[in-house]
This record gives C-alpha cells, structure tokens and sequence, in this order.
C-alpha cells in the first residue's frame, strides 16, 4: 500500500497523538545519529509512520529530508535497513526485555515479553540489511 493511499486520521485527539509521537520519534532519531547507543532508523520509520496517518505534510518533509530521509526511503523503497540500526536496535531491545523480565515478577508477563521480543528480531533479522551506510 503506497503511502498516497493510507487514510488520514479525523480525530484531532489522535491527530495530536500521532504527531507528537512522531516529532519525539524525529528527535530521538536525530540524537541516535551521534549517540552510538540510540538507533536512528527505528524512531526515523515510527516518525513517518505517525506522521503519514496525521500530517501529509510533515510525512513529506521528513522523507524529502536530506539528511533524514534515505534513512526512511532505503526502507520503504525495499533497500533495507543499515546495519548499524539493526544491530543497536536488537541490542537495546534485548537489553530493555531483559531488564524489564528480571524486575517483572509476573511469568505471564515475561512470557509476553520474550515472545513480542523474538517475533520482532526475526521481523528485523528478515529485512534486508542494507550494507553502504
């Protein structure tokens, strides 16, 4: 489904939501492109994602972006994602589910955990690793 054909969203509570979200996203995946620890591509691919449901015109920005903008396109165009956001993204995923599995003492919530956590690695483990970056 090309980005043309999403539906925007008529509620101005969940516009607002969504573009928050997304600016946070923005900001948080500019920081990650000079803090090794905060991966750029994730919070970058949530920033379009919310914006293309709230602003037409920040989703455009942002993907026509100099500097930001491969990050999104190289993905949405089948390119793939870099290395380097696969990798920092497991790694503080796995980091936080580990973290949050030893200080949750409920086993169905831990179980919750690992599960989302090993269905969203193979997710990023199957995408196409986009090397030149």
């Amino acid at each position: 489904m090309a980005h043309r054909d999403i539906v925007m969203l008529r509620h101005p509570a969940l516009r607002v939501a969504l573009l928050c979200i997304g600016w946070l996203s923005v900001v948080l995946g500019v920081i990650g492109i000079f803090v090794p620890v905060l991966p750029t591509t994730p919070f970058l691919l949530l920033a379009a994602a919310c914006f293309v449901r709230s602003s037409r015109h920040f989703y455009q920005w942002l993907v026509d972006h100099p500097h930001l903008g491969p990050w999104i396109r190289d993905y949405l165009e089948g390119n793939g994602i870099p290395l380097k956001g696969k990798v920092y993204a497991l790694a503080l995923m796995w980091a936080s589910i580990t973290l949050s599995c030893y200080l949750v003492p409920m086993p169905w919530a831990r179980a919750f955990m690992l599960t989302s956590a090993v269905l969203v690695t193979i997710y990023i483990l199957r995408q196409k690793t986009l090397h030149n970056s």
